[in-house]
């Protein structure tokens, strides 16, 4: 495989379909090839024009008026759980925060019904799949049997809750605006998105600001500044690290010549660094204009369909923090997960110093 890193280089890869192509799939296994270990999204993992057709469907299902009817539900959510941690004082930010907020509010939107404990499981062994056939995976995988069936069926349209986003999917299906069959893995695309990579992103932003009191001190002043504080989290500590593409022919990239149906792996992470595009790029900086430049959550005609989501669960969850805390401390030090592809914490110890 080919690695790539500096920010134009990983731009290029992952925008240029007609050279580096997403039907070899996102992960580090040719999907098209005897012995993948994953099979394809029906989003993710298709180029233009399929994929222009999908994504349009998709995005007129989130409509403004949906979008505006889960902004109640989410605000809702978050202003119960920020009471609760801050009466609490000091918490274990993952668990007592973020996944109570996450794993509530937004099945609940999505409208589909299984134990919230088991989309952790699930979503780990997502991102480890994207990754190499290793321990991490053969592991996850163990951990999920027992639950897959049921995680399975959650998706299917008999289980949709009725009113919720998965039911109108399926409808979407049943008008030919889908390829028949997609309608659940495009509701459990939907849910990667608005948890894994959604409780990985405010779990860095928390830390962050616990790290940097004086962009805590900026959002305190002007709390419109919550989303530029995850988007500038996202950036420095990229949830998903690496995304893969594939040669379609032999081509060149920055003077470096590719074999054609080899896998490219494009380190998001690394190019969010990139010195030659972000001026410090160490420093988290909440008044950085991060939204737009960053890759953190992809670019081009894949840039991730479910960011509007993303970025309003935080801005919920971090706002009714904001309005409550006069001050957030670290208590120990934070754990990571080990997860093949995704960078998310595990363990946030924090003091919530009420105002």
């Amino acid at each position: 495989m080919y690695a790539v890193g500096r920010y134009e280089a990983v731009r290029t890869v992952m925008s240029d379909f007609e050279r580096f192509t997403s039907e070899g799939g996102v992960g580090l296994s040719d999907i098209r090839k005897p012995g993948a270990w994953r099979t394809a999204s029906p989003i993710t993992e298709i180029d233009p024009p399929r994929h222009t057709k999908v994504r349009g469907a998709l995005t007129k299902v989130i409509s403004p008026i949906v979008i505006r009817q889960w902004r109640e539900v989410f605000a809702a959510e978050a202003e119960k759980i920020a009471d609760r941690v801050v009466e609490q004082g000091e918490i274990e930010a993952v668990h007592d925060l973020v996944e109570a907020f996450i794993l509530k509010a937004f099945p609940d939107v999505l409208g589909v019904d299984m134990p919230r404990e088991n989309f952790l499981d699930i979503g780990e062994m997502n991102f480890n799949q994207i990754g190499p056939n290793n321990e991490l995976l053969k592991k996850s995988l163990e951990k999920v049997e027992p639950i897959l069936p049921a995680f399975q069926r959650a998706f299917q349209r008999e289980a949709m809750l009725p009113g919720g986003f998965g039911e109108k999917i399926f409808e979407a299906e049943d008008k030919g605006e889908f390829e028949a069959g997609t309608a659940g893995p495009h509701v459990r695309s939907f849910l990667r998105a608005g948890v894994d990579t959604t409780i990985a992103g405010i779990g860095h932003t928390l830390n962050l600001l616990a790290q940097n009191p004086g962009e805590w001190e900026k959002i305190k002043a002007d709390p419109t500044k919550v989303r530029g504080a995850f988007d500038e989290a996202i950036r420095l500590q990229s949830p998903s690290q690496v995304m893969f593409r594939t040669t379609v022919r032999d081509t060149d990239l920055d003077g470096y010549r590719m074999a054609g149906d080899v896998k490219v792996g494009s380190f998001l992470g690394a190019a969010n660094r990139d010195q030659r595009k972000f001026v410090d790029p160490d420093r988290f900086d909440v008044d950085r204009e991060s939204a737009g430049v960053h890759l953190a959550l992809g670019v081009g005609h894949h840039i991730c369909i479910g960011q509007m989501i993303a970025r309003l669960e935080a801005e919920c969850i971090l706002g009714a923090v904001a309005r409550r805390v006069k001050r957030i401390e670290l208590t120990g030090e934070p754990r990571y997960r080990l997860v093949n592809t995704l960078r998310t914490l595990e363990h946030l110890p924090l003091r919530l110093v009420a105002a």
